[in-house]
């Protein structure tokens, strides 16, 4: 992505509303193109590297003298406590399944507690952090209140590095719009759920705005004490504080001084970056995001081949006794015999009323003519005895 301004203005913090008139050019760094993935892999391995080692005591569930009894006594062959006059004695010992033994695959401090990402890696992240950050949507998508910000990204004037008084500084940052963002902080202050309640970490507050100054004369004593208010030397920019979480998208204000160092920190697309070794900004692929546009215009499509319709593929013949579709082109009342066939079958129909009917007539009609039959053999048979007689 690339920002469509090449400059930026630089308010003034003693009176925003009056236009200083003075621009700054715009790094090139705010022009890097977003990865998200690539962010929130960095931040999730870097993060690791604030842990302490901890683990369970390699003597826990072995401090008892216990042997196994062996076999040919019917009982498991599991470590056993040794001594009699307890009940503790004869108990089974070190297992995991044991009362008082060692746990399953217990946490151990030479675990791999910390990572080491790839610097180049590292840097392309922390470019593409401080690009969201001059992104409205994206800063507003992290839950910032920026509707009262003249302009992203918020740069001030280096007076505002020489203020060494909380109220002052307070007022400033009121005057710039964020008094929004820093009211949010407060009311999301809550009491943390889980263990830290009761290891000096009892409260959790949201993240407010990040502060980047280039030299501290009073600046970083007058806000650390503000709720949500970070403070960061634009030399030692951290993807932790850019990205908290993992998602980038934080409001940043920038001193003067600060956003005209950047070059030096990040570097062009054309040359590296002064304070780094070897480093040069990751190039996005693509000048124009929007992929339809591109495909749909008139200088690619005159230039692509027309669509190809796909060759009919031939199927196999269905058989008409097990494909209804192959008997209904054999046989077009086939559905409609088969509805009837089963109406027919259904109590209740009209058609299933009839066929009963049909058929109760036919049974009379059987029952009559097997009733003539009868009478008829039976004339028969006394006209064959009266002749037998004579």
């Amino acid at each position: 992505m690339s920002l469509a301004r090449p400059v930026v203005s630089v308010y003034n913090v003693e009176d925003p509303s009056k236009a200083s008139g003075k621009t700054l050019k715009l790094a090139t760094v705010f022009s890097a193109p977003l990865r998200p993935d690539l962010v929130r892999s960095i931040h999730r391995d870097i993060s690791k590297n604030r842990r302490q080692a901890h683990g369970v005591s390699e003597f826990a569930g072995h401090q008892t003298s216990a042997e196994s009894w062996g076999t040919g006594r019917a009982v498991a062959r599991i470590p056993r406590v040794a001594g009699g006059g307890t009940s503790r004695s004869g108990q089974g010992a070190f297992g995991n399944m044991c009362r008082g033994g060692h746990m399953f695959a217990p946490n151990k401090t030479w675990r791999r507690w910390h990572r080491s990402p790839n610097q180049t890696q590292k840097r392309h992240a922390m470019a593409s952090s401080i690009a969201a950050s001059a992104l409205p949507s994206l800063v507003m998508a992290r839950g910032h209140r920026v509707s009262q910000v003249p302009e992203l990204p918020l740069i001030v004037n280096d007076a505002f590095q020489n203020v060494n008084k909380t109220k002052t500084a307070l007022e400033m940052l009121n005057k710039l719009g964020l008094a929004d963002d820093i009211e949010r902080v407060k009311e999301t202050r809550r009491l943390r759920a889980g263990k830290g309640k009761g290891r000096n970490r009892r409260y959790v507050t949201r993240k407010g705005p990040l502060v980047v100054y280039a030299e501290d004369n009073g600046i970083v004593h007058a806000l650390r004490n503000v709720p949500g208010v970070e403070l960061c030397h634009v030399e030692k920019l951290n993807l932790i504080q850019t990205a908290p979480g993992g998602t980038f998208g934080r409001i940043i204000v920038w001193t003067e001084s600060a956003a005209k160092k950047l070059e030096d920190v990040f570097g062009t697309y054309n040359a590296d970056a002064p304070l780094k070794s070897g480093y040069r900004l990751l190039r996005p692929q693509m000048t124009n995001a929007d992929l339809a546009a591109i495909i749909n215009s008139d200088e690619i499509q005159s230039a692509i081949r027309p669509a190809r319709t796909p060759a009919k593929k031939h199927t196999g013949r269905k058989s008409a006794l097990k494909n209804r579709k192959a008997m209904q082109k054999l046989n077009p009342a086939f559905v409609v015999n088969k509805k009837y066939q089963v109406a027919k079958a259904t109590p209740g129909t009209k058609v299933h009323e009839i066929t009963k009917k049909r058929q109760a007539a036919k049974a009379a009609k059987a029952q009559k003519n097997s009733n003539g039959k009868k009478f008829i053999q039976t004339l028969l048979g006394s006209y064959k005895s009266a002749v037998a007689q004579e």
